[in-house]
């Protein structure tokens, strides 16, 4: 199929295009490249540089190369500064996708693939974490998500659309062959921040918390790699054949990962101590966020590749060793 990745020259989504063509379909590429990089974007693949929120070039794009379905990773994510700055949250990850929906039914194009979070459940009234659970969003990034979710569902409700909701958990990684990988700025994600610290990009690494009721006082969290994600979005394509049709899952391996335990595991990925500043709990930290992935695994037949998060850091260590200074475009 010929398919429309927003965000296409972003983390996950440059990520899904590379899946995509390797699966035999035809990714084509959309990206205000904002927070993205066009180094991002495998050489031979269509891509257009536009805002989410300007209908008619959207429109355009979806018309002039035949899409079918469209993958949607331009969302803003950095949970701090949605609470900061709110409004632009709700501007591009709520309003702008509602242009992007707008833009798609106008044209005919009725099947959708949503990268949304587990952050839309806020803190869960158990572990691991299954799509039945009550979603309360404890920041506007989650609420934003949670927003265009139930856009989503009014939409099927009608017929209008079908669309699947993928809410993961943390992405984390690179691609096995090394050639794209994590580069954002500013970085706030675990793995490359301690990647740096470890080769003296940074002096330290700052570890918030320390008295969780954990196991070592550290928090938990699912690590899922970003090659894995990309493929549980491929996997859903046949599920969105008829129209109305509303599917959800839940994206991790299941396995929860402590923040000590990611920093030794890249300290013995690089061969490198880190030095750490131990500092008191960030506001809004739930102590633990894990899935239960048992849904896609059962219905789409997904499976995680990379199991641990050895395995997952040792790609990232391969994709920053390699890239030091990233895409090297900032």
């Amino acid at each position: 199929m010929n398919v429309l990745v927003v965000g296409g020259a972003g983390y996950i989504g440059s990520h899904c295009v590379r899946q995509l063509a390797a699966a035999g379909h035809r990714p084509v590429v959309l990206d205000n490249l904002v927070y993205g990089h066009r180094g991002a974007v495998a050489e031979g693949v269509p891509f257009y540089q536009a805002n989410l929120g300007d209908e008619a070039a959207v429109a355009q794009v979806l018309k002039s190369e035949g899409i079918d379905i469209v993958m949607h990773f331009a969302a803003y994510c950095y949970v701090g500064e949605s609470v900061t700055d709110p409004i632009k949250y709700y501007l591009n990850n709520a309003a702008a996708t509602y242009h992007l929906l707008s833009a798609m039914l106008g044209v005919g194009v009725r099947r959708f693939v949503f990268s949304s979070t587990c952050a839309t459940f806020g803190v869960p009234e158990r572990l691991p974490m299954s799509e039945d659970l009550a979603q309360a969003p404890i920041n506007p990034y989650g609420q934003t998500k949670l927003d265009v979710e139930n856009a989503l569902k009014a939409l099927a409700s009608t017929g209008a659309l079908s669309f699947a909701a993928l809410r993961y958990f943390n992405a984390a990684g690179a691609s096995e062959d090394g050639s794209i990988g994590e580069d954002h700025h500013p970085e706030t994600h675990l793995i490359p921040l301690a990647v740096d610290a470890a080769v003296g990009r940074r002096p330290s690494i700052q570890l918030f918390g320390t008295d969780y009721p954990t196991p070592d006082g550290t928090c938990l969290r699912d690590y899922v790699h970003v090659d894995d994600l990309s493929r549980a979005h491929i996997a859903v394509f046949d599920r969105l054949a008829k129209p109305g049709v509303g599917l959800f899952y839940n994206l991790g391996t299941g396995t929860p990962t402590s923040n000590r335990q990611v920093i030794r595991a890249v300290e013995q990925a690089t061969g490198r101590k880190i030095t750490v500043v131990e500092c008191p709990r960030r506001p809004g930290d739930p102590p633990a966020l894990y899935a239960d992935s048992a849904k896609a695994q059962r219905e789409l037949g997904w499976k995680p590749r990379f199991p641990d998060i050895d395995s997952i850091v040792g790609t990232a260590w391969n994709w920053h060793r390699s890239h030091p200074n990233g895409y090297g475009d900032r």
